[in-house]
């Protein structure tokens, strides 16, 4: 084994200073710089010459000795604390965010120390007054509780606003930041000139200050100071320009530089320039980001309040440094919401259809406001023959890839819809998206068809939730729905069943996040949704559903403020039905004789329905669609008028292909009874169906 002695050398890249041990852990404050003269902030002795510290008992230089029954005198120990001394009424006191305030005169008590040279320990001899702590360590304590405030901001007005608050009035009286205008986000390169806009402007109200604040706080003046004329609301850097320069500088510097007087009346104004006080009273610290500059802020003082020294330099450059890379993150942060919400915006329905015989509302509550994207959504696509498909699902997770997962699901669910699939077989090809949509895309889903003329609903699930009717007198009723497995195992056949849906009755549809959260399972918050249906249709009496949107909000006031462990889509649809009197059928043979028949018999039922102001216009209209229907259909063409706010008339084939709106040449015969619906019809549309298609307009009555 090699005997070489092993010499344990010092870690600081600081030159070691004689008569001082590396080893003492008060030697950080044992080395540090002597201020400069004049400043009046000469830090107090810690040892003797020599390196050593003091032997217990022994008096301090320039104090009495301490009494032996204290123990060894503390490196913070002042003249005269003891046991029984009074509480030491010259102890610093900390400001907000333990911020220590200094004495307003910056003046102490003179002693002698070793060698004969005079220092200022920083007692203050008045009484009542604070004793002041080492310059630098309040410069230190000052910046750590000034960058916690600043770090605790999210949003950009938050940094700005602890940036100021920090800072005044504990560091200078005033402050004013400039952002740039726009913000660039991330790697965005900016275009145009570079715009600097007044963001945030903080002074010290004169009845705020009456004990003064920061390192050499002052009373306040008893005039208006002029530091409230400072501030232009926008400026534009020019390149070249002395601003442009410091900005470019980086570094903060004093305004009594030639660079820095010279950029003050770009920034703020002739006026404003002018108001500045004169010195090393004010500082201009740039706000770099992690790619650019991206504002400034500029510092003041007082002209009766003590300078800035050199070290407040560095303490500005940490504020600039700190609140530049929050505000970079603030502006990542917030472009991220917004690509969220857009995201989550456009993959729900902006506005629920109006289709005849149903009412609708819905609501969607993210997980949380810093998750604002999820899974879940819920959707009402008009069918044929006034039909409207209801479907809820939730795509696990809450994430941007869930919310893409539940953008895919959706559509894919609109194209089935349009198909005029049964519910099961829309299931089918949904499972069928997901598995193709990568491995472990689970997702739950419901699916429901209403027909107001038959008053029935057709329901299927895959793993999601039972849904949940309210009764029109009050009873409330979760649904025998086969649960079925999730879309995205495969595999798995999915069963309809038909129900009953009466008039006045109402379909609540919903996620598990209204239901089921860390507090409850998801059957307990099931039966706590039944009660609150039914209770909230008490409060409406028996003959009376309860208004469909305050349904809605009651529903989402049973959540407790631990219950929202999830996203949350509600889609409630209030079933009002088309009475049968309201509606004529008829079956016509596809001959040439069909389109007399179809105007026969839409004049004799108008007639009985008292509109026979309408005659003629559906007269026409009905005989130019039934005609092209039955030129090319090869079983029985269907014709069913329903009337409800709007007169609508449906005409059925066999015949896939949909037809196209054209303009007709002056040579052709045919090709103009679409074009006479188009001008004639409130609306009109066509939609294939498995069997066929069906044609329909629309008209107003009165």
């Amino acid at each position: 084994m090699d005997s070489t002695r092993v010499t344990e050398q010092p870690t600081s890249f600081e030159r070691p200073q004689p008569g001082v041990d590396p080893a003492d852990p008060r030697g950080a404050f044992l080395r540090s710089p002597a201020p400069a003269a004049g400043t009046g902030a000469a830090l107090p002795a810690q040892g003797r010459s020599g390196g050593e510290p003091p032997a217990p008992g022994a008096a301090a230089p320039g104090g009495p000795a301490p009494d032996a029954a204290d123990g060894p005198a503390s490196e913070h120990s002042q003249p005269g604390a003891g046991p029984d001394a009074e509480p030491d009424a010259h102890r610093p006191r900390p400001a907000p965010d333990g911020i220590p305030v200094q004495p307003a005169d910056g003046q102490g008590r003179v002693d002698r120390a070793p060698g004969g040279a005079e220092r200022r320990t920083g007692q203050v001899t008045r009484p009542g007054r604070p004793t002041p702590m080492r310059r630098d360590g309040d410069r230190l304590r000052f910046v750590g509780a000034a960058t916690r405030r600043i770090a605790r901001g999210i949003d950009l007005d938050e940094i700005v606003m602890g940036l100021c608050r920090a800072t005044v009035p504990t560091f200078s009286d005033a402050i004013l930041v400039y952002l740039r205008d726009p913000l660039p986000v991330g790697d965005e390169r900016p275009t145009g000139p570079l715009v600097l806009r007044l963001r945030r402007t903080d002074r010290i109200p004169p009845e705020r200050d009456t004990e003064g604040g920061g390192f050499m706080p002052i009373a306040p003046p008893e005039q208006p100071s002029e530091l409230d004329s400072v501030g232009e609301e926008l400026c534009t850097v020019r390149p070249g320009s002395a601003l442009a320069e410091v900005l470019r500088g980086v570094r903060p510097v004093f305004t009594d530089a030639p660079a820095a007087r010279a950029a003050l009346p770009e920034l703020l104004g002739e006026e404003g320039a002018a108001a500045v006080p004169e010195g090393q009273r004010a500082v201009l610290a740039p706000l770099r980001g992690r790619r650019r500059v991206i504002g400034a802020a500029l510092f003041l003082r007082r002209p009766e309040r003590i300078p800035f020294e050199a070290d407040d330099l560095l303490v500005a450059a940490q504020l600039a440094t700190h609140s530049a890379l929050g505000i970079d993150k603030a502006v990542l942060y917030g472009r991220e919401a917004y690509i969220a919400d857009e995201l989550q915006r456009t993959m729900l329905p902006e506005t629920l259809p109006r289709c005849t015989g149903v009412r609708l509302a819905s609501r969607y509550l993210p997980a949380a406001e810093t998750a604002r994207v999820g899974g879940d959504w819920y959707d009402a696509i008009p069918l044929p023959g006034s039909r409207v498909a209801l479907v809820v699902g939730d795509v696990m997770g809450h994430s941007m890839t869930s919310a893409a997962i539940m953008g895919q699901l959706r559509t894919t669910a609109q194209t089935l819809a349009g198909l005029d699939l049964p519910p099961q077989e829309v299931l089918h090809h949904l499972d069928e998206q997901a598995q193709r949509l990568g491995v472990d895309r689970m997702a739950t889903c419901l699916y429901a068809v209403y027909d107001p003329v038959a008053h029935r609903i057709t329901v299927a699930n895959a793993g999601h939730p039972p849904p949940v009717l309210l009764h029109l007198g009050g009873r409330a009723e979760v649904l025998r729905v086969p649960a079925g497995a999730p879309i995205g195992v495969g595999g798995v056949d999915f069963e309809a069943v038909e129900l009953e849906a009466p008039a006045g009755a109402t379909l609540l549809l919903y996620t598990d996040g209204l239901v089921e959260s860390r507090l409850r399972d998801v059957w307990t918050g099931i039966e706590q949704l039944r009660e609150k249906l039914a209770a909230t249709a008490q409060l409406t009496g028996a003959d009376h559903p309860p208004p469909l949107e305050a349904l809605c909000d009651e529903v989402l006031d049973m959540l407790g403020p631990g219950d929202r462990d999830d996203d949350i889509a509600l889609l409630a649809a209030r079933f009002d039905g088309i009475a049968p009197s309201d509606v004529a059928y008829w079956f016509l043979e596809p001959e040439d004789a069909a389109p007399g028949r179809a105007r026969r018999l839409a004049r004799r039922q108008l007639s009985r329905w008292g509109m026979d102001e309408l005659s003629d216009s559906v007269e026409l209209l009905v005989s130019e669609v039934v005609t092209n229907a039955v030129r090319y259909a090869s079983r029985p063409v269907t014709l069913r008028l329903l009337r409800t706010d709007v007169l609508r008339c449906e005409v059925g084939d066999d015949v896939p292909q949909l037809p196209r709106l054209r303009q007709a040449r002056a040579t052709d015969e045919g090709g103009r009874g679409l074009y006479l619906v188009n001008r004639l019809a409130r609306r009109w549309g066509a939609t294939r169906l498995s069997t066929g298609k069906v044609v329909w307009f629309e008209l107003n009555h009165g």
